[in-house]
């Protein structure tokens, strides 16, 4: 059975903050706001068999997270560490064409963009010197399916590299994954085809069907493993079979505090604004005590919070509480 961590609710108006319940039915929207149906038999005793617990902030448990809430701060940020330097050098190997697709996974605003277009930047370089087209472009926002097979069109060379970046839209179309499938399939030749007629195609000479030859990188908030739907479930486990899937871990507001505590610790999130360690180490500590009121945990809103800081240094905590928090 799988449990949920209530990090901020109420049930007949007692507060509930951080307790971990076995879940009957998974989250629902009521006219009270969010609920969960939960098991409280063992901690608020036997009479609470089944009961709905009205919730602000939460999270879904399983036996893996269990685990990982035991480890020390600095195992978290080491085991985070570790994993966007696979990230890193993932990238590097798509660049190389040695890793043709690769999936990676991860909640908004944690940095999974950032690595990936850094990597290819440096390889851009060496086309810019050489007066070349540069081989990988970065497609962010919503995308139709003969868009998707256009621009893979595009990029169907060898050694290009296509990165689609907050392109969620396109796991909820059949058509959209079908495609996709085709071009991270791992046989040594991936034909895409589009069965149909097309005014695009013909005025932008397009064939109905190419071989694509180059590198994709599928950058999601969406946690393959999570997906309750059937019959996405089933589109999902194929692509995943056909590609490297790199799931960063983030998976708890603690988990994403330590990223962003461990971005300002190597001096790469506040090096714009001036501050000193001690001021620094006041916008982490805002964030940590007020986990559970922010709009968001992301390095996006440690940002927000340093801009407000070096605005109003007096009162910028003040002004976070109206702009960055949720109403009480």
């Amino acid at each position: 059975m799988q449990s949920v961590r209530v990090i901020n609710g109420t049930y007949r108006g007692k507060t509930i903050k951080d307790k971990v319940f076995p879940m009957l039915k998974s989250v629902t929207s009521g006219a009270k706001g969010n609920f969960v149906t939960v098991d409280a038999s063992d901690t608020l005793g036997k009479e609470y068999k089944k009961i709905r617990v009205i919730v602000d902030d939460y999270e879904y448990v399983s036996e893996e997270t269990e685990i990982k809430n035991k480890e020390t701060d600095e195992q978290i940020i080491k085991r985070i560490e570790e994993r966007f330097e696979i990230l890193d050098e993932m990238t590097r190997a798509t660049v190389n064409g040695d890793v043709r697709a690769m999936i990676v996974t991860g909640p908004p605003g944690v940095g999974k963009s950032f690595g990936v277009e850094r990597e290819l930047e440096k390889s851009g370089l060496l086309d810019d010197l050489a007066n070349r087209p540069r081989k990988y472009e970065v497609v962010k926002g919503a995308m139709t399916p003969i868009g998707l097979y256009c621009k893979l069109h595009e990029y169907s060379d060898k050694n290009n590299v296509l990165v689609f970046d907050d392109c969620d839209s396109v796991l909820m179309d059949d058509l959209s994954l079908n495609i996709l499938k085709a071009a991270l399939d791992s046989s040594k030749r991936r034909t895409i085809h589009w069965n149909a007629d097309s005014h695009k195609l013909r005025n932008e000479g397009v064939p109905n069907s190419f071989d694509f030859k180059g590198s994709v990188i599928f950058i999601t908030n969406v946690k393959f493993d999570n997906v309750r739907s059937l019959r996405l479930k089933d589109h999902l486990e194929a692509l995943m079979s056909r590609c490297h899937y790199l799931d960063l871990t983030l998976d708890t507001m603690r988990d994403k505090y330590l990223r962003i505590k461990q971005i300002a610790r190597s001096g790469g999130l506040f090096a714009a604004y001036g501050l000193d360690k001690m001021q620094e180490n006041e916008i982490i500590d805002f964030m940590k005590t007020n986990q559970n009121r922010l709009r968001e945990m992301s390095l996006r809103m440690a940002i927000k919070l340093a801009d407000l800081r070096r605005m109003s240094p007096n009162r910028w905590q003040g002004i976070a509480e109206n702009t960055c928090m949720k109403v009480r």
